[in-house]
């Protein structure tokens, strides 16, 4: 069996820059997702999406 566990950084004190990014993208996000992408066992990008959600009894309203 593989071991799958990896590394953060190789110094525990000292957290990668990524990791603040990535805070910053969840922080005062609601409804969406961030996703990481990697490439050779380092972050490269980071993605978010935010959704937008209304009320179950929000409607449009016909322009006639």
């Amino acid at each position: 069996m593989e071991n799958t566990s990896t590394s953060v950084s190789s110094s525990p004190s000292v957290p990668p820059e990524w990791i603040a990014l990535v805070r910053e993208k969840v922080e005062g996000l609601r409804y969406g997702v961030v996703q990481l992408v990697v490439h050779d066992g380092r972050v490269t990008q980071i993605e978010r999406t935010e959704k937008t959600r209304l009320s179950a009894g929000a409607r449009v309203s016909d322009h006639e």
